[in-house]
């Protein structure tokens, strides 16, 4: 018997239907030679520190730093796991032959791997590695099936991600907790969590010490349109005023017009990072709903793999797109042109070397029906995006006008669309206000003659110097990706332009711990550092422990380690070492600083309304989650209750609106 171990329910059902699996059994579905079974994410994890040694169980500085001789997994404590985790032990027992069906990334091989150890699997194992879940794939992955051990690297690198966040969370936490934190004040320390924290804290000191300064800009009216000096800011009203007096009393004389015609291709197709940040300047969306969501539209087959941290198809993808363009229901006008010819082939968008284990996020061609709104948001912008790059390019014209009053030279630049290409295909799209501002200079200017001359109005306008932005969860992810530019170090720089701080499918989740551990906190669409997130930050000595660099170093070491030139044991070791240093070095520090746990508000009968809102806040972050019942559909808001996005289809999960 083969035993195939999905990660999901539903991913189970989808693999049982193609291997001829029909007959139904408690936590697994049989037939045809054939048993698929499911985990429901982690059924294991690393030990806890009582686990190993039960002195370990009392948070002492004593007894730091932690450090196990050798690490071991178990199952999580929970009954529907255990009850699980037993059927998988039994059929794994009994099989021949066992399919790892995971999901195709580090953490999917690291989930199964440890469940195959915990059940003393001792069978021959494969590895089904694939892309999508269409039909197609899963029989094209099952025809191709890999021998596990070709996937050794990639799970010692998921190994070791998972041991070293052990040994410095564990060790650091209980650290900064028992040395800094007062008043029942637990201080959470992470490898990611605490470097974003840290981009935030320094965000928000930077805009809250920022000292506006005045400047001054003389710009002129001719024609009905903005020119501005050349000269540039003022620093002093006087200066400005001198040039004004200079300009006021002469013709407006036009010296130089110069068309350039240019092309822009469609953008990049999209990758995790860059949907959800498009999905937070579009529609709000937090990092952890547009992934959770893109998730089920993955499990229903209508998008491909979403973990993805490239946005590049691999070549042998472009003989498979007119099929997939064919089946794009609802999008028929927009695939209507491309029909009939070749499909243009660019290596922006076609290019396998620039593809390691999945390609960029594009539509399957599934026909997608009885999706929610939140869902057609997010398959809407991948399958606009996917089209699009088949059009031709936008041609455009920019116009660089200058002018001059006497000595005083002035500029003004437009920028005409002369042939809209792609950009056909967004013709309806609704424009957020932050895309308006991105496309504030495409402006058309009126004809101008180089010669013409006539009267305008000059002006002096008085502005102030503005603070950096606030970071949104768009703007941190986007900081999160392209870390690298925080760091001074050239190789940790090249490391983490490749990674980033976390990987893509974690970022999300490295968000909502900052919210959840009362670090962070929105005000409308910005991201703001509490008074516990600030002094956290403040108080952390070590300063690699809240940089970029820290993440770099590990990020390079792992991928060193998943191409066979890293050896994970010197990884752990090296890290062992430096968390003895780190508590050394804290252990060391006689100042009384304490950190301490917020006082919680009075309950009172002026506090009901606030508790109310609480309530509901509490409530508001069920929506977009994964359904508990079915695990297939998201959760969404109603009139009166949260719902499963599946109702439709039979789910059961509801919610009610607390109304007391």
């Amino acid at each position: 018997m083969i035993v195939c171990i999905a990660e999901k329910p539903s991913v189970a059902k989808d693999i049982a239907n193609i291997l001829g699996a029909n007959s139904r059994h408690d936590g697994y579905i049989e037939g045809n030679g054939y048993q698929v079974t499911w985990t429901f994410g982690h059924l294991c994890t690393l030990k806890e520190p009582d686990d190993y040694l039960p002195a370990w169980k009392r948070w002492s500085l004593g007894a730091l730093p932690m450090i196990p001789t050798r690490f071991g997994i178990k199952l999580i404590e929970d009954e529907g796991i255990k009850k699980q985790f037993a059927i998988i032990e039994k059929l794994m027992q009994n099989a021949d032959q066992i399919v790892n069906c995971g999901d195709a990334g580090q953490e999917g091989e690291l989930i199964q791997r440890w469940v195959m150890q915990k059940a003393g699997a001792r069978c021959p194992v494969k590895r089904l590695w694939i892309s999508s879940m269409t039909d197609e794939a899963i029989r094209e992955g099952f025809n191709d099936l890999k021998e596990q051990t070709v996937y050794n690297p990639l799970y010692m690198a998921g190994l070791s991600r998972a041991i070293g966040d052990w040994i410095l969370g564990m060790n650091a936490t209980r650290l900064y907790t028992l040395k800094y934190g007062g008043r029942g004040q637990v201080l959470s320390i992470g490898r990611v969590q605490t470097p974003t924290l840290a981009l935030i804290v320094n965000r928000q000191k930077e805009i809250d010490n920022f000292v506006p300064e005045p400047y001054w800009i003389l710009s002129t009216i001719y024609r009905d349109t903005l020119f501005n000096a050349t000269k540039g800011k003022f620093n002093t009203k006087e200066e400005g005023e001198q040039y004004l007096e200079t300009v006021k009393d002469d013709e407006f004389t036009v010296t130089s017009v110069k068309k350039v015609k240019g092309k822009e291709m469609p953008p990049h197709l999209y990758d995790l990072t860059s949907l959800q940040v498009d999905c937070n300047k579009k529609y709000g969306m937090s990092a952890e709903m547009t992934l959770n969501i893109i998730q089920t539209l993955y499990e229903h087959k209508l998008t491909t793999y979403p973990r993805v941290d490239t946005q590049y198809l691999s070549d042998d993808i472009y003989p498979k797109c007119p099929q997939i363009l064919k089946g794009l229901e609802g999008y028929e006008s927009l695939v209507q042109p491309l029909q009939g010819k070749p499909l243009p082939k660019n290596k922006k968008y076609f290019d396998t070397s620039k593809v390691t284990d999945h390609h960029a996020i594009i539509p399957t061609g599934v026909p997608a029906r009885g999706l929610t709104d939140m869902e057609k948001h997010v398959y809407n912008l991948i399958t606009l995006r996917f089209i699009s790059i088949f059009y031709p390019d936008c041609i455009f014209s920019t116009t660089t006008v200058m002018g001059a009053v006497k000595d005083v030279d002035f500029k003004a630049t437009g920028k005409e669309i002369l042939k809209q290409g792609w950009r056909e295909v967004y013709a309806k799209e609704v424009v957020s206000e932050e895309e308006k501002e991105d496309k504030s200079d495409e402006k058309t200017l009126p004809t101008f003659v180089e010669g013409e001359s006539g009267p305008h109005t000059p002006t002096l306008s008085e502005k102030m110097t503005t603070p950096p932005k606030y970071y949104t969860e768009a703007t941190l992810l986007r900081a999160m990706e392209t870390a690298g530019k925080f760091v001074d170090d050239e190789e940790l720089r090249s490391a983490l332009k490749e990674n980033g701080i976390g990987r893509p499918s974690s970022r999300a989740g490295i968000i909502e711990t900052l919210f959840k551990r009362n670090y962070i906190r929105r005000q409308r669409k910005n991201l703001l550092a509490t008074e516990t997130g600030i002094e956290l930050i403040d108080i952390i000595r070590e300063d690699l422990l809240k940089s970029c660099e820290l993440t770099g170093i590990w990020e390079k070491k792992l991928r060193d380690i998943e191409h066979q030139k890293y050896d994970p044991a010197q990884f752990v070791t090296e890290l062992k070492d430096q968390i003895t240093q780190i508590v050394n070095d804290v252990l060391a520090d006689n100042t009384p600083r304490k950190i301490d746990a917020p006082e919680e508000e009075p309950k009172s009968k002026t506090n009901k309304k606030s508790n109310s809102k609480s309530k509901e806040k509490k409530e508001e972050s069920l929506e977009g989650k994964p359904c508990p019942v079915c695990g297939k559909g998201i959760i969404i808001k109603g009139k009166k209750a949260y719902g499963c996005s599946r109702w439709k289809e039979g789910c059961t999960f509801r919610k009610d609106f607390d109304t007391k």
